[in-house]
């Protein structure tokens, strides 16, 4: 979680032997321990130093432990100074980023009011709200902070990555992108900027401008795990699977305990179909993370892949209890029971996949499927429809929705859907037979043989093709 720089407050005091010592220990920057101490026995004076120069130390010493890494102890000292002298700004703010980060944004926002309040130039307090209010989902009332924020201070580099945070949470990926652009070229040495516009680029299908970002958030920070999971994760979009790996690999390197990195890489194992690797993976992010439901969702895909369907659909039970929501859970379950040949359930599952996912092509074809098989052609037909005009390249939604016309026996329609599919894939070999089928019941003798010897071609193990063939007394 980004937030805004810490304030500190310059103590200027004038002194005379060992106590000038302590005052300016606890100014100076480059050693803590010696900040801490300087600014220790200042406080111990008591009311032998005025309440303005105790909250003065207070909120040094605060800023001490802060960059130490203490932040409760941070917090307890900006507190103390607040309640020695409540009209520094920069106290209330540095509070509020501290409660901001441990996820008490409430608290956060109300320490932002109160600097504004004490300072309304304050541009910094303004991005600090916003940010708060990107956090906490209040997207609109963030992007009014952060304009106000950029108002101020047109330079804002973090105010305009925090906006562009903002903007992405309302799914408005080009408004984001300009303005992580900005804050690029503002600090070109923003590492986080640029691994956020990647993240935008890839949820646009911008593939390598999303690595090319990626590479430099990574060159930036060669530490940033995530940087290397989200590069994984387009690599693998890409199909360049081994790169996927690769990258998947180093993230678990660098943080060991992540678990969406196991489940990424996971998912790259998958699409090579090393499913076992895959499960072994998938087996770790369960364990790091029992609540992560894409973790079950996964590995019961790698599970029905090995033709273990009990075990698929038990996981895909899980994957739906933790995340009733989980669009992907559901259509894998229907897809098992579609393959289990249990129709009905199949639907349900579909139903609800696309209730949650209504662009998923996938699910309106499996769908159809299962109203195939219980020899209800025309809504079969009506989800090919759908799978096909989400998806025009989408060869087995043709495949399919021929099949369909075929069994109602319109066969010049079956004809029209089987050449589609050849076009978009030459060597669905099902394709070749089935339209060899069609021709040969049009009684083009010739051309169903043509058809059927393209598909044993394909395919040389094809039986159905080569009864088809001796049916005809054509020879293989």
């Amino acid at each position: 979680m980004l937030r805004p720089l810490v304030f500190a407050l310059v103590l200027a005091l004038s002194a005379t032997g060992a106590w000038a010592d302590r005052y300016s220990d606890c100014r100076q920057t480059t050693d803590l321990e010696l900040r801490i101490r300087g600014c220790t026995q200042i406080i111990e004076r008591g009311k032998g130093e005025s309440r303005e120069w105790r909250a003065a130390a207070h909120h040094t010493r605060g800023n001490a432990y802060e960059q130490k890494g203490d932040k409760e102890q941070a917090i307890a000292d900006y507190t103390k100074a607040i309640a020695l002298n409540p009209i520094q700004a920069e106290t209330y703010f540095n509070r509020g980023n501290l409660y901001d980060e441990r996820g008490d944004h409430d608290r956060a926002i109300a320490d932002f009011d109160e600097a504004i309040k004490r300072n309304p130039e304050f541009a910094s307090a303004y991005g600090g709200r916003g940010i708060a209010y990107v956090n906490k989902g209040e997207v609109d009332r963030a992007i009014a902070d952060l304009d106000k924020a950029i108002a101020l201070n047109p330079n804002y580099a973090l105010g305009y990555h925090s906006r562009g945070n903002a903007y992405a949470q309302k799914g408005d990926y080009d408004r984001a992108i300009a303005d992580w652009t900005k804050a690029i070229a503002l600090n070109p040495n923003f590492a986080d900027a640029y691994y956020n516009r990647g993240k935008a680029y890839y949820e646009k299908g911008e593939s390598d401008r999303a690595i090319a970002d990626y590479d430099k958030a990574i060159a930036l920070d060669p530490k940033d795990a995530l940087a290397y999971t989200n590069r994984g994760s387009t690599y693998l979009a890409k199909g360049e699977v081994d790169r996927a790996i690769v990258d998947y690999d180093k993230a678990i390197a660098l943080d060991p305990n992540d678990a969406e990195a196991y489940t990424n890489r996971g998912a790259a194992y998958d699409e090579k179909g090393e499913f076992e690797r895959a499960i072994a993976d998938y087996d770790k992010a369960i364990v790091l993370d029992p609540n992560l439901a894409l973790a079950y969702s996964n590995r019961g895909l790698s599970y029905a892949n090995k033709g273990k369907f009990e075990r698929a659909i038990a996981d895909y039970d899980k994957a739906i209890a933790l995340d009733p929501n989980l669009a992907l859970a559901y259509y894998n379950r229907g897809s098992a029971y579609l393959v289990k040949g249990e129709s009905d359930r199949a639907i349900a599952d579909l139903d609800k996949a696309i209730v949650l996912d209504p662009k998923n092509a996938l699910a309106y074809s499996n769908r159809g499927l299962s109203y195939a098989n219980k020899g209800e052609f025309e809504r079969a037909i009506a989800d090919y429809d759908k799978a096909i005009a989400l998806n025009p390249k989408f060869a087995d939604a043709y495949y399919n929705r021929g099949l369909s016309y075929h069994q109602k026996g319109e066969v010049d329609r079956a004809i029209a859907d089987y050449t589609k599919a050849i076009a978009l894939d030459p060597n669905l070999a099902l394709a070749y037979y089935n339209r060899g089928l069609a021709y040969g019941k049009k009684g083009d003798k010739k051309r169903a043989i043509a058809h059927f010897r393209k598909a044993l071609e394909i395919d040389p193990s094809y039986q159905n093709a080569k009864e088809a063939l001796k049916l005809l007394g054509a020879t293989p």
